[in-house]
């Protein structure tokens, strides 16, 4: 038999919209729970150094930050469950957040479930992910030392990746389907000055091309196509990493919550308001446009301070 557990305020997703969250709710001894998910700790714990967070000079590993974050929250009374919520229901109060085995009611809701990386959504993508397929620079990076390598992608997440991925590649060619990016200045002078980065423009993946013997899969290559001519030609590689972007992880509000047609929570301006009174949105479940470790604790910190305003009008 499940058991209830009453909260005065549920948190849905760690990172650093999530702790922050819990940091500011807890001392406001609102008692907070976070329920970290299927990823404790956030898209930062796959990141190696974070040099841009404020506070630290020297930079700081992605998962160290989160941890320091995460016993802060705790320091201040949040407690975390290390569960995946499967369900929510915000029809009516107090708001009902059910995981595989248990059910938790909670007079407010804070969603900071983040977002995720974008797949090319090709079936040969799948059928070789973990055998030379990656979404991950920083988690599968290692395996790759003097391989050649490829990384799909424009932005800045792409040339991050691509810079990191020569520390153990023999060479990395970053395919983008245009013929400029969309990365930062700096961020692409890095790549471009790097010796060990080439680039081949106005190309896509088509089909990621491998081997299987004895069960054990092994990527060797990829067909590329050029999005001008169409033209095909076959380029051998030991891994393939994607970075184009990412999805915002809403699934569970499907149809509950208002967002917009990607997928982001939609909140009301300069607030992390929902549709639904007592339901509040944080970090880059909601942000499309800055997606940065310190804008997302920004809007943990200003959804803490909605929920406390407003339960104190229910009281």
């Amino acid at each position: 038999m499940s058991s209830v557990n009453h909260h005065k305020v549920i948190i849905i997703g760690s990172g650093p919209a999530g702790f922050t969250a819990a940091l500011y709710t807890g001392r406001a001894n609102l008692n907070p729970i976070i329920f970290e998910g299927m990823q404790p700790g956030g898209q930062l714990t796959i990141t190696t150094e974070v040099e841009n967070y404020p506070g630290f000079e020297n930079g700081i590993m992605g998962p160290e930050l989160m941890d320091i974050m995460r016993k802060q929250a705790h320091r201040f009374g949040a407690k975390s469950i290390y569960k995946e919520v499967t369900e929510v229901d915000f029809s009516k109060r107090p708001f009902v957040i059910k995981t595989y085995d248990d059910v938790h009611t909670a007079d407010a809701v804070i969603v900071s479930t983040g977002a995720s990386a974008r797949l090319l959504g090709i079936e040969s993508e799948n059928k070789f992910m973990g055998y030379g397929v990656s979404a991950c620079a920083t988690c599968d990076g290692f395996f790759f030392k003097d391989q050649k390598i490829l990384v799909v992608g424009g932005g800045d997440t792409a040339m991050e990746e691509a810079n990191f991925l020569t520390k153990f590649a023999s060479e990395v060619t970053v395919v983008h389907r245009r013929d400029e990016f969309r990365a930062s200045r700096i961020m692409l002078e890095r790549a471009k000055k790097n010796p060990k980065i080439k680039f081949a423009m106005n190309k896509v993946i088509k089909e990621v091309l491998g081997k299987e013997e004895n069960g054990r899969k092994t990527m060797t290559g990829v067909i590329l196509e050029d999005t001008k001519d169409h033209s095909t030609q076959t380029l051998s590689s030991d891994g393939l990493f994607i970075a184009i972007g990412h999805k915002p992880n809403t699934e569970l509000f499907k149809g509950i919550l208002d967002m917009d047609e990607t997928g982001y929570l939609k909140v009301k301006q300069g607030s992390t308001y929902t549709n639904i009174p007592g339901v509040f949105a944080a970090g880059d479940v909601a942000d499309k446009t800055y997606r940065q470790a310190i804008t997302a604790a920004g809007t943990g910190c200003m959804a803490a301070i909605d929920v406390e305003r407003w339960l104190e009008t229910l009281d």
